[in-house]
């Protein structure tokens, strides 16, 4: 399975809703690169932490991401709207699960039908 790279971005006060736009705008960018999926959370319990995971066959992929041209420009860009040193880590995907497409459900077998009651003479 995949490679699974959590970056734990800390927005500075007042700049958390334009960094994690920003953060947002520049996680698809993996994709050119190699990676084959990528999320971007901001925390419901810190709002100023921003997490962006990035799923990549190899470290190989990720390193090129995160040290191309985009990231270089988007970290120099940002500086003073996340706080540093930037963590992140490392996961290896052991399981995966996700609802796929809408199946529709069999039609239901029908009824056994029962011999109607004959009327007592």
């Amino acid at each position: 399975m995949a490679d699974l790279i959590m970056v734990s971005w800390y927005a500075t006060v007042f700049r958390k809703d334009a960094f994690a736009a920003d953060v947002a705008r520049v996680a698809p960018i993996a994709l050119r690169y190699g990676a084959t999926q990528y999320q971007v959370h901001v925390d419901n319990d810190d709002r100023y932490k921003i997490r962006q995971m990035t799923w990549v066959p190899s470290k190989t992929e990720w390193y090129r991401y995160w040290e191309g041209p985009e990231m270089i420009e988007f970290r120099a860009r940002n500086m003073g709207r996340y706080q540093v040193p930037i963590a992140y880590a490392w996961a290896d995907e052991i399981a995966a699960g996700a609802l796929g497409p809408e199946v529709p459900a069999p039609e239901p077998a029908p009824e056994p039908q029962q011999p109607a009651p004959q009327a007592a003479a």
